[in-house]
């Protein structure tokens, strides 16, 4: 995050905007709709600003900008066409450590105007750090589109019970959920269609009747992460990262994913690699219950399907055997999200009419699978944490009947930026492994269907790596 968002208050404070033209017009427009004390510089006026001035509504100096007026600032703005007048205000204004915006020059700049819309009391913010300001305001547009004005009428609702919610509930944790409730159920909604005196009286009688019943009870939502893309996350799973008290995660949760969990939700790892475990599975299960129990909503997070592969099954037993609420929300499992991004299709009428999905190595650590159904024509197979027993797995499928040549795929840290795509066959798999230093996460795809990848690659045409190493979406 190269910048950090605040929001400022100005009101009656005095702001300074260095600039007489149309785009100091638009703004001091903002800086008046925060009520600012508003001062502009300039040897000119346009006819806004001249307005303005005319009506009271700004202070005018009719001349060039001196450093005797950053005195008594709080904000700047430096809107000129004159690059030398820019670079001096913004100078001078740093040494002072006055927040000051040069406009369309981000490098003077020490804050960045963002892309604004006015919900107020509620206000979003866009910025783009100065990088791209059309994508800014192209952002906020898709955003105003699907935030109802009315946001604002039932922040102004909210914001006169207040006092009577936090004497009510007075612990932070039983208030943030009762506002929940309420700002996503039936009062909202008599907000939004323009009943506001019934929306007043629903919430009043929420409050009389949670001090009489409060409600204790915790419960566990069970997610599936997909992949490592956050892009393949569903809108439920982000509702409930939003939601959560306490978030309990998987090694494979990517970061990018965790970014998008409640920021002062209490968060644990529970991660496991291979004979490296920071919980056992035991431990976990009853972590789960113990914190529902103390009436926590509670976000188990876990890389791929909770129920492919990921324990969910174990989990969700203990808490139905102890009574403990809980749900459950499927995510891309790694085989689909992984192969897809690796452009091979699991199936094709040509290649591939069925599909299995098999674990690497099962609880004890070793691998003892069905090979005589694993190793079939025109079947595609997918190996889970299969890099440990990848020489077995050759060993294996080639002893059952399928040829040396059968081609082979693996996909490592699959549907992110640093995914990487390695094509073999049974014979030279082994090989690759050692030679390209693969590493987990990665999934082992077996089968015709990897043939497929030349033509229908796409994903890493859309990464570019920067002097720095590090992975961006091409320009």
């Amino acid at each position: 995050m190269q910048y950090l968002p605040i929001f400022l208050q100005i009101k009656q404070r005095h702001c300074l905007v260095v600039g007489g033209g149309k785009i100091a017009a638009r703004k001091v427009a903002l800086l008046q709709k925060a009520q600012a004390d508003v001062t502009v510089v300039a040897p000119q006026l346009c006819d806004e600003l001249s307005s303005l001035f005319a009506d009271n509504q700004i202070s005018y100096q009719a001349r060039e900008f001196e450093p005797a007026d950053l005195d008594d600032c709080v904000l700047v703005i430096a809107a000129t066409d004159n690059t030398g007048v820019n670079e001096q205000v913004s100078r001078l204004a740093q040494q002072l450590k006055l927040p000051v915006n040069v406009v369309d020059n981000p490098a003077l700049c020490s804050f960045i105007m963002p892309s604004i819309i006015d919900r107020s009391p509620v206000v979003i913010a866009v910025s783009t750090g100065g990088a791209s300001p059309v994508l800014a305001r192209l952002i906020r547009t898709k955003l105003e589109g699907s935030i109802p004005a009315a946001y604002g009428r039932l922040a102004k609702l909210v914001e006169g019970f207040r006092t009577k919610v936090k004497t009510t509930f007075p612990d932070v944790s039983s208030r943030r959920n009762f506002w929940e409730k309420i700002l996503v159920g039936s009062v909202a909604e008599r907000v939004f269609s323009g009943h506001e005196d019934e929306a007043r009286q629903l919430l009043d009688a929420a409050i009389d009747e949670q001090a009489v019943t409060p409600a204790s009870s915790g419960e566990v939502y069970l997610v599936g992460a997909g992949p490592g893309d956050p892009d393949l996350l569903t809108f439920r799973a982000l509702r409930l990262m939003q939601q959560a008290d306490v978030v309990v995660y998987d090694r494979l949760v990517s970061p990018a994913i965790m970014e998008l969990v409640r920021r002062d939700a209490e968060i644990i790892y529970v991660g496991k690699a291979r004979n490296r475990h920071t919980m056992a599975q035991e431990n976990i299960n009853q972590l789960l219950v113990r914190l529902a129990k103390e009436g926590k909503r509670v976000l188990r997070l876990k890389g791929g399907d909770p129920f492919i592969f990921g324990r969910g099954g174990e989990e969700i037993e203990l808490l139905a055997q102890n009574g403990v609420p809980f749900q459950v929300v499927p995510g891309i499992t790694a085989a689909s999200g992984c192969s897809t991004y690796a452009g091979i299709p699991l199936t094709h009428r040509d290649y591939a009419q069925s599909c299995v999905f098999v674990t690497g190595h099962l609880k004890d650590g070793s691998v003892d699978l069905n090979w005589q159904a694993l190793a079939q024509p025109h079947q595609t197979v997918v190996f889970y944490m299969g890099l440990h027993g990848a020489p077995a797995l050759c060993r294996e499928m080639m002893a059952h009947g399928l040829p040396a040549t059968t081609p082979v795929a693996l996909v490592e840290q699959g549907t992110t930026p640093q995914q990487r795509v390695y094509t073999a066959t049974l014979d030279t798999l082994l090989e690759v492994i050692a030679n390209k230093q693969i590493k987990p996460p990665t999934l082992i795809i077996v089968g015709e269907v990897v043939r497929l990848r030349e033509k229908l690659t796409w994903m890493e045409e859309r990464y570019i790596e920067n002097a720095e190493g590090v992975f961006a979406y091409k320009q």
